[in-house]
């Protein structure tokens, strides 16, 4: 039982609950673990450290213009983009209207406007409904245990990679806790031919799994502390710290991170 709860959703099997807390406000899903978290007086900002993370794709692609989400839990990354993100176009896909309802009542999720789409729907079905548009692919869609099981297939990632430009980058929440971890990486980087790198987050076991539509090459490791320190001035994320923890878990050499 939540001892902060202020909500509760049921309708079927599904349980949405909404805690506050010090301040923070936070989702979960018929369980305790949160799915997504709000700092009341920076509505905006990302508070959970693997939104954050999530972010660091703009070291590879810093302009895009096209991105999908699939999974909107409170809607933090949403907002976000919205905030931070002018020029994006950002559709964003969840089976659960009970989470989109919370997000919008309790979590300042805006309406949909010409830059925010915000579906009810299957994310199995709209990554095969965007051939080639999105900039940037986003899937951090958990139940109240673990990742769903549908959106972490092989034949899913497959679908992220068809909704991807030539040069779109997929980005992926994973637990590092999970015993699938490996599996659900290996499925990845058979997609995306081998083009991924991991980026652990700073707290808990959220690790980031990135996927290349087309190799960026090997980046060195000067050229990608210069474009952090860029984005961190503009956007307040921890991007140094970010380009520091690329060389944890992906090959490198003293000079390069060595992407296929």
């Amino acid at each position: 039982m939540l001892k902060w709860r202020i909500f509760k959703s049921k309708k079927g099997q599904d349980v949405v609950d909404v805690s506050e807390k010090d301040g923070i406000r936070y989702l979960h899903l018929g369980h305790e673990t949160v799915q997504s978290a709000m700092r009341i007086r920076d509505p905006f900002e990302l508070a959970l450290t693997y939104t954050q993370a999530m972010m660091a794709f703009l070291l590879f692609n810093p302009n895009p213009q096209k991105m999908l989400m699939v999974g909107l839990g409170g809607g933090s990354m949403a907002k976000w983009v919205h905030k931070h993100l002018p020029l994006v176009h950002n559709t964003v896909v969840e089976i659960n209207p009970e989470v989109i309802a919370a997000s919008r009542a309790y979590f300042n999720l805006p309406p949909n406007d010409d830059r925010l789409d915000v579906q009810l729907g299957d994310g199995v079905e709209a990554v095969w409904q965007h051939k080639g548009q999105m900039d940037v692919c986003f899937v951090d869609a958990y139940d109240s245990k673990a990742i769903v099981d549908d959106l972490a297939t092989e034949e899913f990632f497959d679908g992220c990679l068809h909704c991807l430009k030539q040069d779109g980058i997929l980005s992926v929440n994973l637990w590092g806790s999970d015993k699938r971890f490996n599996e659900f990486r290996s499925r990845i980087e058979r997609v995306f031919a081998g083009r991924v790198v991991c980026l652990p987050a700073e707290h808990h076991s959220n690790i980031i799994v990135f996927g290349f539509s087309r190799s960026p090459g090997s980046p060195r490791w000067g050229e990608l502390q210069a474009r952090a320190s860029e984005l961190e001035m503009i956007y307040k994320l921890p991007f140094t710290r970010f380009v520091d923890s690329l060389k944890v878990l992906n090959p490198h050499t003293e000079k390069r991170l060595l992407i296929e």
